[in-house]
């Protein structure tokens, strides 16, 4: 497979140099200091807090060149508008790889309807300076397959075949038939989260302050509410109807689980307060206007 992974963050780096090693055509696409620190090491990969660090040469780019067989973009939601932008004039299927409430219209509306694929990412790391350190493999982890499908819940060939060729790299890959109402839910809940651990300093920060946890449950339920489908999976429907005093305590323990803490939501950064706070227009935002 000739494959362009758009954006080099953790999970990009990560998506990139997996399939890098299990021998497809790889292309790395990065910005600015990044970029220079990709052709000066490679992706750096550390699992965990390893001092053991792994050197993977994926191949580099800046810009998009000619065609490929796919596209995956891991970028933030408020960068997506200008990947779309660079992507329009380029070849190739575009699966859509991170947050994202809108529905696949303003996608294939820029880029064509017939090149979208949605998914989400269930890899999750840290950038330590140049090094990606990722998630410690657990029996859980390889359990939690990374859901993709079509925008209209079709089983195409290309979906099978992208679901396929993940696999056998070693990316535990599912067909996700309701992709779009997945996304939804997982902003639903990301956005209260984010937002919450933002405003506390940190996931500890939260888990310490349960008035705090409780009014972000109110927020998920709210927004789980307002959806014009059930929840996808449908585990998240228990939000809505196990006892408050139970979700909060379940709550305040992931928060200072080792998932929590190494991940994302301990990322202070502008960049994140603006993700969400794009996310959060999303799902506002009336459905046909989506």
């Amino acid at each position: 497979m000739k494959l362009l992974v758009y954006g080099a963050g953790v999970l990009g780096s990560l998506f990139a140099a997996r399939m890098y090693e299990a021998g497809h055509d790889v292309s790395l696409l990065a910005r600015g200091e990044r970029l220079t620190a990709l052709r000066r090491h490679g992706v750096q990969l550390a699992e965990g807090d390893s001092p053991a660090v792994r050197r993977i040469s994926v191949p580099v780019v800046e810009h998009p060149d000619g065609g490929y067989d796919l596209i995956t973009v891991f970028v933030r939601t408020h960068q997506v508008d200008a990947v779309l932008e660079s992507l329009a004039r380029v070849e190739g299927d575009v699966l859509f790889l991170h947050n994202w409430a809108a529905g696949a219209q303003p996608l294939g509306a820029v880029i064509g309807h017939e090149r979208v694929l949605l998914g989400f990412p269930t890899a999750a790391g840290t950038m330590d300076g140049d090094v990606v350190r990722y998630r410690k493999i657990s029996f859980m982890t390889r359990r939690v397959a990374m859901p993709i499908g079509e925008p209209d819940g079709r089983t195409t060939p290309r979906l099978e075949r992208i679901v396929e060729t993940f696999r056998t790299a070693g990316i535990n890959t599912k067909a996700e038939p309701h992709m779009d109402a997945w996304l939804k839910t997982h902003a639903a809940f990301e956005v209260p989260l984010g937002q919450a651990v933002h405003m506390a300093g940190g996931p500890v920060e939260l888990a310490d302050d349960p008035d705090a946890v409780r009014g972000m449950l109110h927020l998920m339920r709210q927004n789980l509410a307002a959806m014009a489908t059930p929840p996808v999976p449908r585990a998240f429907a228990a939000l809505r109807t196990l006892p408050q005093g139970l979700l909060v305590t379940v709550l305040r323990r992931f928060l200072r689980s080792p998932t929590a803490v190494h991940s994302g939501l301990n990322d202070p950064s502008p960049a994140t307060a603006a993700e969400l706070e794009r996310l959060a227009e999303q799902l506002r935002a009336p459905a046909g206007a989506r």
